[in-house]
């Protein structure tokens, strides 16, 4: 097996992340032009991709505001849907943590779900990368993504409502969150949290300010570390003394 160098493996990465361009280009122009109908101007919708740099968060914030719902609302329910993003950091630290504090700023800025669905999948069926090459690996995956979005994110804001509403670019956000997803649900927890999220998600429907998919994904991380405290203690070895 040929010896992997920090820039074969950064070119596995911008591999791996090439397919995502597919659903990325629709989905930040779709963002470009949503965020000009709602009265941001060609400056302030690319600064918002550019800072936030989460299309399901930008996408809540800017339709909870174009409804009218209070700014505390909106950043709480931003802040909500970004959660996974903690949880995203803390996965990944066993693998990276020991980076310098630049290179740990910098991937922190750029982990979003396409860089942290590869990253952990190729992280773990390589144990003996060392950092430098994970974080090659990392950084390959956002090169074909990240610029993309910023780009395409400018387009949409520039063309504006001259797209057709035909075309239906709405189509990406949850193909994106499928192809990502449906691959992880390989444990009991990722399955049970699964489940409530989708069934409190229809359950709260009628809550103003999409309020319900705050409360159902709050549920669903909950019942997702429930069943692993569950599971975990089912398969522990029993203490000294017990039978």
């Amino acid at each position: 097996m040929p010896r992997q160098t920090t820039k074969s493996i950064y070119w596995q990465g911008v591999r791996d992340g090439a397919p995502f361009i597919l659903v990325i280009i629709p989905f930040s122009l779709l963002f470009g032009v949503v965020a000009t109908e709602a009265g941001l101007n060609v400056l302030e919708t690319l600064s918002f991709s550019v800072l936030v740099i989460a299309g399901a968060a930008q996408f809540t914030a800017l339709q909870l505001l174009s409804d009218g719902a209070p700014t505390a609302i909106a950043l709480i329910s931003a802040l909500a849907v970004n959660l996974r993003m903690a949880m995203y950091s803390a996965s990944l630290t066993p693998y990276i943590g020991g980076a310098t504090l630049g290179q740990r700023a910098l991937a922190a800025y750029f982990t979003v779900d396409q860089s942290y669905t590869c990253a952990i999948v190729k992280f773990e069926a390589n144990p003996g990368w060392s950092i430098p090459q994970r974080l090659s690996y990392f950084f390959g995956v956002v090169t074909p993504i990240c610029p993309l979005w910023y780009v395409f994110t400018l387009v949409g804001a520039l063309v504006g409502t001259s797209i057709p509403q035909g075309l239906a670019l709405d189509f990406a956000l949850p193909i994106t969150f499928l192809a990502m997803i449906a691959p992880m649900l390989r444990t009991p927890a990722h399955m049970a949290a699964a489940f409530v999220s989708v069934a409190l998600s229809l359950v709260f429907a009628f809550l103003p300010y999409n309020l319900g998919l705050l409360i159902a994904g709050l549920s669903a991380m909950m019942t997702g570390a429930q069943v692993e405290r569950m599971l975990e203690r089912r398969i522990a070895p029993p203490r000294e003394g017990q039978s």
